[in-house]
């Protein structure tokens, strides 16, 4: 295996020889979240030791016999808060739904991974109701950043990057609503992978927004999140890597590109200079449309209308159980019309058309996944702070969301990631042009 984090398929080679078992495997990483948590870390929710121990000795036992399911057999995978495990009591990162009953069956995606032979080792921690891009939780606690334990981890997958990023798993199940995954991929040197919003199943959980909602991995490269993704969807997509040379990579500066912190913007044109030099086009283009989207979402967008949809009852009840922050937001909802949700309907129509067009020859659409590094959280404390970073940190994933696309986030310098972006239906060419880019920016500078 490489001295760096092991992939899924460095891992699985190490399985296949007998070099390593499951149960070996299971053990470190449980070992790894109780140093976690005796240090007072707050990646997970829950732990089921006890039921990863047991799969991981039925992954084993299925792998001397022959039987593989899938390249996820036997490996430590955590699972996001909302998504329901049977036996299991759902959270969504808030205690208004602690005194539910533990659910009866699985979700569809956790399932799938069952199926597949992955060890669910634990219930990440996560954004409260999966409403915000920081990760911040006064539940259960913060997620404090690989890197840097003063920033924040991004969000609302905040508890699964740590744990993937920590080694407490192998990948971790999230969710992205609008940047979820890609935002703390970005923020914990990880790949995440934000596949079109239907392709895989978000039945047996805690929506969000039931028309933006994606659920996908956060992993260590992008082989790692389409072995994840095939899991998941049930398609069995080409995701080998394109050829670098003569891809036709988009860039454009409106919105997106604005307001970047500088290390970013160093990174990204480093990024892009070093895909140039590889062979790439880099070619520029003009999306002005997308200025419309801070006027477009100003009433809280699909989030607040179909989020209020789903806890307008809960909030009646329960409402002194939740974040005031996350409450705020979601009662924003109950301000919207019927006419303001089909005028939101038409906008997201044009603008997807727009997308279309102006993207009509991109192999791929580049921008940086974030505009700005990890905040620091003592940055946060007061309500008008936290508002205003943590829009900036949704906007440029966002922007992926409300057109139904996918987007892979690399990893390109220390907390930065770059936004490998497709329109809807487009994830195999992401994914191939994403290993693309990740080879190529490994790989030796080339001499001029």
């Amino acid at each position: 295996m490489s001295t760096a984090a092991p992939t899924i398929a460095e891992l699985g080679a190490e399985l296949a020889a007998g070099r390593l078992t499951s149960v070996a495997l299971t053990e470190q990483a449980l070992a790894r979240i109780d140093t976690h948590i005796d240090g007072g870390g707050v990646a997970f929710i829950q732990v089921d030791a006890a039921g990863a121990l047991a799969a991981a000795r039925a992954a084993d036992q299925a792998r001397a016999a022959g039987l593989v399911a899938s390249p996820l057999a036997g490996l430590p995978v955590s699972i996001k808060d909302l998504f329901d495990i049977r036996g299991q009591v759902t959270r969504a990162g808030s205690k208004a739904l602690d005194g539910n009953a533990p659910a009866q069956a699985d979700a569809t995606a956790v399932a799938r991974l069952r199926a597949a032979g992955a060890v669910l080792i634990g219930r990440t921690n996560m954004s409260e109701f999966a409403f915000s891009g920081l990760g911040l939780n006064p539940h259960y606690g913060t997620p404090r950043n690989p890197f840097d334990s003063a920033r924040v981890t991004g969000g609302s997958s905040s508890g699964g990057a740590l744990s993937v990023a920590a080694g407490m798993a192998v990948a971790a199940l999230g969710t992205d609503t609008g940047g979820s995954i890609r935002i703390p991929s970005a923020f914990c040197g990880l790949t995440g992978f934000k596949p079109t919003a239907q392709r895989i199943p978000m039945d047996g959980g805690v929506p969000l927004s039931t028309t933006l909602d994606s659920a996908g991995p956060l992993a260590r490269s992008v082989a790692c999140c389409a072995a994840f993704d095939a899991v998941l969807s049930g398609e069995v997509l080409d995701t080998r890597p394109a050829t670098l040379a003569g891809l036709r990579l988009y860039v454009t500066r409106d919105f997106v590109g604005e307001g970047l912190d500088p290390a970013v913007a160093e990174a990204f044109d480093a990024a892009l200079a070093r895909l140039s030099q590889h062979g790439a086009r880099i070619v520029t283009f003009d999306f002005p449309e997308l200025l419309r989207l801070p006027a477009i979402n100003a009433g809280g967008g699909f989030s607040a209308a179909e989020s209020w949809t789903w806890h307008r009852t809960l909030l009646t009840e329960r409402g002194a159980c939740y974040d005031p922050r996350v409450a705020m937001r979601i009662k924003r909802g109950a301000q919207q019309s019927a006419t303001d949700y089909i005028e939101l309907l038409a906008a997201r129509r044009a603008m997807q058309e727009a997308a279309a067009h102006r993207l009509r020859e991109a192999d791929a659409w580049l921008m940086p996944s974030v505009a700005v590094l990890a905040p620091r959280l003592d940055s946060l404390a007061r309500d008008e702070d936290f508002f205003a970073v943590n829009g900036l940190v949704l906007r440029n994933s966002s922007v992926i969301n409300f057109l139904d696309g996918c987007a892979v986030s690399l990893p390109v310098a220390q907390g930065i990631g770059l936004g490998v972006c497709g329109l809807q239906g487009r994830d195999a060419r992401v994914l191939q042009v994403a290993g693309a880019i990740e080879a190529g920016l490994a790989s030796p500078r080339i001499s001029t």
